[in-house]
């Protein structure tokens, strides 16, 4: 960690980097991005004959032009392959020179390559430190962290001052009980249905843990699972961190609520209707690997409301889904109808007694219903759910075909989606 820069990140993140006004924070946001376009334009080969005016970046067009988009001559087959071989090993130590190389699926199944410097690693961990660590007490916490996959950018939070341990998300949640009893966190962070089965085990009386903060990462977070770990872990509220490989994108405020960070990254917002927005995202500080309009397939809902907490960055109400999660559905007519993950959430969240499940569409007129604690009479009441559904939205009914909910540890939670 360079100990300079995380210092002066989190003084100016924690205390001193404050908005008066929106127009104080947009003023901010345009010197940042003529500074990091005239960046790109120096030091990428890919941008040094210019930005076109409607340049816009996906993960497609980054594993495409890796090589010449990177500003540290990282290779893609190198890097690929020394990520690959983490992700077989469990062994996440492994970098290049300075630079830290990580493999990413997201919740979309196609697979990325995110590196870090080690002057962005220093900055992230002040910038999450900053936002997220408790009011009164900075130092002698010990942060539980589970994900996936390990990486040097997270390791950077280990400290003398604060420690961080790293759980596998491969392995189950009773695996880590022995672990979790001797570690005592006082900051747990998980992705929600890890959350929900360490939540089920305290409950049991078997995980002995009382963390003061308890923060949701990696997977959407649902208003009923957020509940349940609310009263297990006997908390106020559960926070939430929405980081992806394009960077910290947004986190919880004081009073719980959702913003993103426009301090850190500019949102170019791409409505849907009124509320739902895909974000378009530019990271000031991504310099290894430049993160420049690149296009997020994220839905997010937007709340026009001012927050009680004072802050002017854009308050966000849930996380949808994705794009992808878009059930298209036909009308008598043959016409396409297009429903949003939320609707189809709401189907299985008014039945009671379901606990987890899954509704992935096969096509227009099926669809595969995983649920746990399954029975004729839960099924019965989905079927009159989605036929509800379909009459209010003016599509032809699909047909339900129930399964069984199996968990599959190998990838993030997805509880609404596409096949």
């Amino acid at each position: 960690m360079q100990a300079g820069t995380f210092l002066k990140t989190f003084i100016e993140m924690r205390w001193l980097r404050r908005f008066d006004s929106r127009q104080a924070l947009e003023a901010y946001q345009t010197r940042q991005l003529a500074a990091y376009r005239a960046f790109l334009q120096e030091k990428s080969p890919y941008f040094r004959q210019g930005i076109p005016a409607d340049f816009r970046m996906d993960k497609a067009l980054m594993m495409r032009h890796f090589n010449q988009l990177n500003t540290v001559g990282m290779d893609r087959d190198e890097a690929l392959e020394l990520a690959l071989e983490s992700e077989r090993t469990r062994d996440f130590s492994p970098m290049k020179g300075e630079i830290a190389v990580g493999l990413s699926s997201g919740t979309s199944g196609h697979r990325g390559l995110f590196i870090t410097s080690e002057q962005e690693r220093s900055m992230w961990a002040a910038a999450v430190l900053a936002k997220m660590l408790p009011p009164g007490k900075l130092l002698g916490h010990r942060i539980a962290f589970f994900l996936r996959a390990d990486n040097a950018l997270y390791q950077t939070v280990h400290s003398a001052l604060i420690r961080l341990q790293y759980f596998d998300t491969f392995q189950a949640a009773e695996q880590h009980l022995e672990l979790l009893n001797t570690y005592q966190p006082s900051i747990l962070v998980a992705p929600a249905s890890m959350l929900l089965e360490l939540a089920k085990l305290r409950q049991s009386g078997r995980l002995n843990i009382a963390p003061q903060k308890v923060i949701s990462v990696a997977e959407i977070l649902e208003e009923a699972d957020r509940q349940a770990m609310e009263a297990s872990f006997e908390l106020d509220r559960i926070d939430q961190i929405y980081q992806a490989t394009e960077g910290f994108l947004a986190c919880s405020c004081a009073c719980g609520q959702l913003h993103l960070n426009e301090d850190i990254v500019f949102v170019e917002k791409n409505y849907l209707d009124e509320g739902r927005f895909y974000p378009l995202i530019t990271d000031f500080k991504r310099r290894s690997q430049p993160i420049y309009r690149y296009e997020l397939n994220d839905i997010l809902v937007e709340n026009p409301d001012p927050c009680p907490c004072g802050s002017v960055f854009t308050r966000i109400d849930r996380i949808e889904g994705r794009s992808d999660d878009i059930f298209v559905f036909e009308n008598a007519a043959g016409e396409p109808v297009e429903v949003f993950p939320d609707f189809i959430r709401r189907c299985l969240l008014f039945v009671d007694g379901i606990g987890e499940y899954q509704a992935a569409q096969l096509s227009s007129r099926q669809l595969v219903i995983a649920i746990e604690h399954r029975s004729r009479e839960r099924e019965a009441a989905l079927t009159r759910q989605f036929q509800q559904l379909a009459a209010d939205k003016d599509f032809l009914a699909p047909q339900l075909i129930f399964k069984d909910y199996q968990r599959d540890r190998s990838r993030k939670l997805k509880r609404i989606c596409r096949i």
